[in-house]
């Protein structure tokens, strides 16, 4: 299919102009990347974000591989010298891989079925005959054919209606009013396994469940799987009734004589034995995908708030891994991140070292000059905070926040990690990143596979390519949006920086640590293998602090230096002169230093990067306090409690209250309204207060609600853990 009208088709899909589309493939093609496009390319491509710009590029890989198929089908055809212009035209007007699929459905080569056995014997024919539906005695035709291997007439009749059946099964109308039926009434059943019951209680809620399948919710839907796929449940996806099989007559069925009576019996087989189970594993497959698509798509946004939560910043930090038997695992780390001092301590049972631990803590509080201290959420944490808070001394600076360790035992046995660490073993490079997460959690959580963070939603029942590319993306996009220090970055972080990849970012790395820190952005040109193409993508997302340029700290990409610098220059002053000087950039009108590369929305980009060069995008951080629960024994019914939002899921968000068992509040509980997405009510890591509705210690369930505890403000940041 030719390139423009690619172009047009998703233009009007996702309702944008043909040349936003086209600039945006050209610039894809070219190599660039979409958050370089997003930030630096506005006038190319009319201000598209990351969304549209990355739709754009999917739906264009789609008509890729769907022209690829179209290929292969037409090829077939004509191999089978069964090609016809009509034919031609039809598929070349196809539009989607079913209507493709449909329409080669005919020619496609096949086992042997009874169809075919039927054909073999000469029937083909008779079924012709029937299915005009003439009048006139089916069995005086069918005597026609009689012969060695076909003896009777109801033989011969039987046989003409398996060739009519898969006929039917492969009829376009036919199965374009089929799908039109499933997609409006049909219903996803499931059913316990008889004597699974009790092996299988997780899945109880689905022993006998039934509803519209357009209407079942992702997570249900993929719950549903998983239990059909650990043998606990089996599952239907049928139309109501008789609905299917009327459908189907009403295109076929065209008299009311013997013929017909013959043809309506084909139908009804044709349904039961070809098509219900053809409908059925489609309409499994597409309800997958748009799962999958929900689940990722939630999976996503929760990665992109948890990777742009609020750092602590350079601070020295002292990291505890809590336990209680194996103790608490201490490293002292300077404001840059980097390992001082590793110790162990054994303050609680069966130990009980309590005296000696707290004198230890003290004493590497006071020697390291501690600014704040980390604690990992797991074993042991609760009571790991409330020593250190007991001795503190009042109104010491010292701050103190409790981190999650979701993924920290993944880094810690990863390759990353022992690079980093080759001397130390995996207690010690957990508690590390559990002091890094608090500095800097981006930096720290593009180490992990995401997979491995614990704020998806059934993200191991999902297609994992699908996954890991939303993710990767996701990744990627952070990175770039906050920027990354060259100098101090590590290889892994600097690896997502737009245009760079692992080579390249091992080169960086090579690269400092032989001639010394990059003193200006264009020094990176001096990097192994850094091409002109490399360096375009990359520089504006790499900043240099202390550069004798101060736009190499900035956002400002390097090829419009030059119009900050004519800027200054007519302003009479220098460019540091027109960053630190607002009064100065209120004079300047920016329409004049429009150009045909350079037009406002990049003007306006680069005021607003003066203002305020390279600062962290992320908000500030926070520090919280959990109420004197310590266990599910202390939460009772109608408390209310502070709690932390740690993952949020279409069905509702789940809060740690500080019991190691994550509450959830439902969506019915989230608001008096109506609400259809959490995510627009509730944010990940932030602070609010719940009230318990039930607590389950059986099956360890907390039921909470933000009904009548006042209505929560989405602040993205304004927690404390990372």
């Amino acid at each position: 299919m030719d390139s423009s009208v690619h172009i047009n088709i998703i233009a009007q899909k996702l309702r944008l102009h043909d040349w936003q589309v086209e600039n945006t493939l050209r610039l894809i093609d070219d190599g660039a990347t979409i958050p370089f496009i997003s930030r630096y390319r506005k006038e190319v491509t009319g201000s598209l974000n990351e969304v549209h710009l990355a739709e754009i590029r999917d739906e264009y890989e789609r008509l890729r591989e769907l022209d690829k198929r179209r290929e292969a089908i037409i090829k077939s055809i004509i191999e089978q010298e069964k090609m016809t212009p009509e034919l031609l035209a039809k598929i070349n007007a196809a539009l989607t891989l079913s209507q493709l699929e449909d329409i080669y459905l005919p020619y496609r080569p096949r086992r042997k079925t009874r169809a075919s056995v039927a054909r073999e014997r000469g029937l083909e024919p008779l079924a012709l005959w029937l299915l005009e539906q003439v009048p006139g005695d089916p069995y005086i035709e069918a005597e026609k054919y009689l012969g060695d291997e076909v003896e009777t007439a109801d033989a011969a009749l039987a046989g003409a209606r398996d060739i009519i059946a898969e006929m039917i099964s492969e009829d376009e109308q036919v199965r374009g009013s089929l799908r039109r039926l499933y997609e409006r009434d049909a219903v996803i059943t499931s059913k316990g396994v008889k004597g699974k019951e009790e092996e299988g209680n997780k899945f109880r809620d689905y022993f006998e469940w039934s509803e519209p399948l357009r209407r079942c919710p992702s997570h249900r839907l993929l719950a549903m799987l998983r239990g059909e796929e650990e043998g606990f449940l089996r599952l239907t996806v049928l139309p109501a009734g008789d609905d299917a099989v009327e459908t189907v007559e009403k295109v076929i069925v065209m008299s009311n004589n013997g013929a017909s009576r013959h043809v309506k019996e084909a139908v009804a087989d044709s349904w039961s034995r070809l098509l219900a189970p053809s409908m059925e594993t489609e309409f499994r497959k597409t309800s997958k995908e748009k799962a999958d698509g929900e689940a990722i798509r939630v999976f996503a946004d929760n990665l992109r708030q948890l990777l742009l939560s609020p750092p602590l910043g350079e601070k020295s930090v002292l990291a505890l891994d809590p336990g209680f038997r194996t103790g608490c695992k201490v490293v002292c780390l300077d404001r840059q991140g980097s390992m001082l001092h590793h110790d162990v301590i054994y303050p609680h049972p069966p130990q009980n070292e309590t005296a000696r631990s707290v004198s230890k803590l003290l004493s590497l509080i006071d020697k390291f000059s501690v600014e704040a201290i980390a604690i990992g959420n797991g074993t042991a944490s609760r009571e790991t905070e409330k020593l250190i808070r007991q001795y503190l001394t009042p109104g010491s600076p010292v701050k103190i926040y409790v981190v999650s360790e979701a993924g920290a035992s993944v880094y810690s046995a990863s390759k990353t990690a022992r690079d980093e660490f080759p001397d130390h073993d995996v207690t010690v490079r957990g508690a590390v990143s559990i002091g890094r997460r608090l500095m800097d959690p981006l930096a720290e959580l593009v180490k992990i596979d995401p997979k491995s963070i614990g704020v998806g939603q059934y993200q191991h029942d999902v297609d994992q390519t699908r996954l890991q590319t939303s993710l990767d993306e996701v990744v990627m996009s952070c990175v770039n949006a906050v920027g990354v220090e060259v100098n101090t970055a590590s290889p892994h972080l600097l690896t997502y920086v737009s245009g760079l990849g692992p080579k390249l970012a091992q080169n960086i790395v090579a690269h400092r640590t032989e001639k010394g820190p990059f003193i200006s952005r264009s020094e990176l040109m001096k990097v192994k293998r850094m091409g002109e193409k490399a360096y375009e993508q990359a520089a504006g997302f790499l900043r240099i602090r202390n550069a004798d340029n101060p736009l190499d700290a900035s956002a400002v990409h390097p090829e419009s230096y030059h119009i900050v610098e004519r800027m200054s220059r007519d302003a009479g002053c220098t460019v540091a002169d027109l960053i630190g000087d607002e009064t100065r950039r209120k004079s300047i009108n920016i329409e004049k230093y429009i150009t045909p590369e350079a037009g406002l929305p990049t003007l306006k980009d680069i005021m607003l990067e003066l203002a305020k060069p390279g600062r962290d995008p992320r908000s500030s951080i926070q520090e919280f306090s959990f109420a004197d629960i310590h266990s599910l024994e202390d939460v009772k019914e109608g408390m209310v409690v502070p709690g932390i939002v740690t993952n949020i899921t279409k069905f509702g968000a789940f809060v740690d209250i500080g019991v190691k068992q994550d509450g959830l509040v439902h969506v019915s509980q989230m608001s008096d309204r109506y609400v259809d997405d959490p995510s627009k009510l509730v944010k990940l890591h932030q602070q609010l207060m719940v009230r318990v509705v039930s607590v389950d210690l059986a099956r360890k369930r907390i039921q909470l609600t933000l009904k009548g505890v006042g209505s929560p403000q989405p602040t993205v940041g304004s927690h404390f853990r990372q």
